[in-house]
């Protein structure tokens, strides 16, 4: 008895002992994976786990998102992940996302998985509208989506409709226009075809710099009052706060980079911003909530943290990625040299195959055309040589018949007549018997030249037989030849990976020589870019020429005018924010504060 009690009490504490554990389910923008925790990790335990995961370094972009009452939060690094407000029923749902965004994303996305996580971002961002994207720039974005998703653009696979099924374009695009969704795809597939030769992250890296160029792209917006209890939108992206209209949230009215600003704190629901410089006042404002104050707070932290990291030199580690990144980029570009060399190849040994098959075809057309000739030749020859002894015989009878005239006529001659009027009758006889024998022998003589022409012609058709003969066994002969060339040709494309030679040649050890050639490619690409930036700006330009006839302008959103309006003035996201920022810091507060 004592013995049982003692082993439950064993068996209790080790249960005690155990760790406890829950479930989590991360959700990213192309997964969802579910790991277990134990209940004592804390924020930094799980997003670390996540990141090995997906094997990414740049963490410092990203955080695990979740919802409470209609609230974003984001998981502190400090707290235990179950001392958040989270829901308790399992499994614990997180969203893997991008919490903070570049100012320049060909600069500073170095990691290959960085750069794909950002673009399925930006671009559900912008199909879910929550970017404002203008309609040209949507066509041009979804083909580089394409792009992305489907390599090089091939007329014999990408048929009319093959981007049915893909949501590529904003429903308040395509609401917009009166366009059929074959038109969409007529003009999205016309850019498409311009990417060729572009590999998956050159796509979404292109996608990203013209998406980071769109006013709401990055932008975090939150609704506050200032003193005056005007209702405004606070904007906190990678350049710092931004003041807007509640109904424009394209254009700023005020600006304040991170440079400009010393302190943050909140109280409550009130904010509190420190410029830089102490002599000038500080500036207040209340949001609706205090969640909302904790959340504006750990953006403006880790937003004004990268944007003075940027500032100074790369660490060590960003270093160390940018060097390898530099290098397996080097060793992508020549392995897709290396793969179009050989795609070439292959490709001209299957011409010439192809030119080889046609040639053997055209000659057995040739053989065969030939042999038809041949036995034409000896059909004819046949019948002339018929028709050559036809009239032979034809021949021989009419002269005979020609004789036995001749022996009439002198038969009548030694006739004697006489009377006179058998005299006539005779020599109308006779003159009627000469003409007859003058009639038979130009026709034997014609016969005789029929027959001598017909025998040419026989010797002729004869002549041709034997041409067509020679010319057939020439043709034979070539054809054997052609073949055996074929053979050997059409056995080359199975040969060409095992370019033992060449691949052996291409060291990846990186040597000055294959760096210098791969600065100058990359100077002439830049040349390049900028000749196809400026072709795509006027392509931009005469695509919205052309679709602006199909426009309805009734269905225009507040945005979409918002947008025309900055166009016509020439206004873009970069020189609207350097020309709030050419007033002083105190002007700026000041207008701020009179709002």
């Amino acid at each position: 008895m004592a013995g049982a009690i003692a082993s439950r009490m064993s068996f209790s504490s080790l249960k005690r002992k155990q760790p406890k554990t829950f479930t989590v389910r991360i959700v990213t923008m192309d997964a969802e994976m579910e790991f277990s925790c134990e209940v004592k990790w804390k924020g930094k335990d799980l997003f670390d786990l996540v990141c090995r995961t997906l094997g990414l370094r740049e963490t410092w972009f990203f955080g695990l998102q979740y919802t409470i009452k209609d609230t974003v939060a984001w998981l502190k690094m400090d707290k235990k992940v179950l001392d958040h407000d989270v829901p308790t029923e399992e499994p614990v749902t997180f969203h893997f996302l991008a919490k903070f965004y570049p100012e320049n994303a060909e600069e500073e996305l170095v990691q290959e998985i960085t750069q794909h996580l950002f673009f399925l971002q930006v671009k559900k961002q912008i199909l879910d509208e929550k970017i404002y994207c203008p309609p040209e720039a949507s066509v041009l974005l979804a083909s580089y989506a394409v792009q992305a998703k489907y390599g090089d653009y091939d007329p014999n696979v990408h048929k009319r409709g093959f981007l049915a099924q893909e949501e590529l374009l904003p429903k308040r695009v395509i609401n917009l226009y009166q366009m059929t969704p074959e038109m969409w795809e007529e003009r999205i597939t016309a850019w498409y075809a311009e990417h060729r030769g572009r590999a998956r992250d050159e796509a979404e890296m292109e996608y990203l710099k013209i998406a980071q160029d769109l006013e709401m792209y990055g932008v975090n917006y939150f609704a506050i009052r200032n003193k005056k209890g005007t209702e405004l939108l606070l904007g906190v992206d990678a350049l710092g706060l931004h003041i807007y209209d509640p109904d424009n949230r394209l254009t700023p009215k005020i600006s304040f980079p991170w440079n400009e600003i010393r302190n943050i704190s909140y109280s409550d629901k009130e904010f509190t911003i420190k410029p830089l410089d102490k002599k000038i006042d500080v500036f207040k404002f209340n949001s609706s909530k205090l969640r909302v104050n904790k959340l504006i707070l750990q953006l403006c932290i880790g937003n004004h943290d990268l944007f003075m990291r940027r500032r100074k030199a790369d660490s060590l580690e960003v270093q160390q990625m940018k060097a390898q990144a530099r290098e397996e980029k080097a060793r992508k570009q020549m392995e897709r040299q290396r793969l179009a060399r050989e795609k070439q190849m292959r490709e001209e040994a299957e011409r010439t195959r192809d030119e080889l098959e046609r040639r053997l075809m055209q000659l057995k057309e040739e053989a065969t055309m030939a042999n038809e000739a041949l036995m034409r030749s000896e059909e004819t020859a046949d019948l002339l040589a018929e028709k050559a002894q036809i009239t032979e015989e034809e021949a021989k009878l009419l002269a005979q018949k020609a004789a036995e005239a001749e022996q009439e006529m002198q038969r009548i001659k030694a006739t004697a007549i006489r009377t006179e009027e058998e005299k006539r009758l005779m020599e109308q006889k006779v003159l009627e018997a000469e003409m007859l024998a003058l009639k038979m022998a130009e026709e034997s003589e014609r016969r005789a030249k029929e027959a001598d022409q017909l025998k040419q012609d026989l010797q002729e058709a004869r002549e041709s037989e034997r041409r067509a003969k020679q010319k057939l066994l020439e043709i034979t002969s070539k054809s054997s030849y052609t073949q055996s060339m074929n053979s050997s040709t059409t056995a080359l494309p199975t040969d060409l990976p095992s370019f033992n030679l060449i691949s052996e040649s291409l060291s990846f050890d990186f040597k000055d020589t294959d760096m210098k050639r791969l600065s100058m490619e990359i100077e002439k690409e830049k040349v390049e870019y900028m000749e196809k930036s400026k072709h795509l700006q006027e392509q931009l330009n005469e695509l919205k020429t052309e679709i602006e006839a199909l426009k309805l302008k009734e269905r225009e959103t507040a945005l979409d005018i918002l947008h025309n309006e900055n166009a016509s003035r020439g206004n873009s996201k970069h020189n609207t924010i350097k020309k709030l920022t050419l007033q002083s810091t105190k002007s700026r507060v000041a207008f701020f504060e009179e709002l």
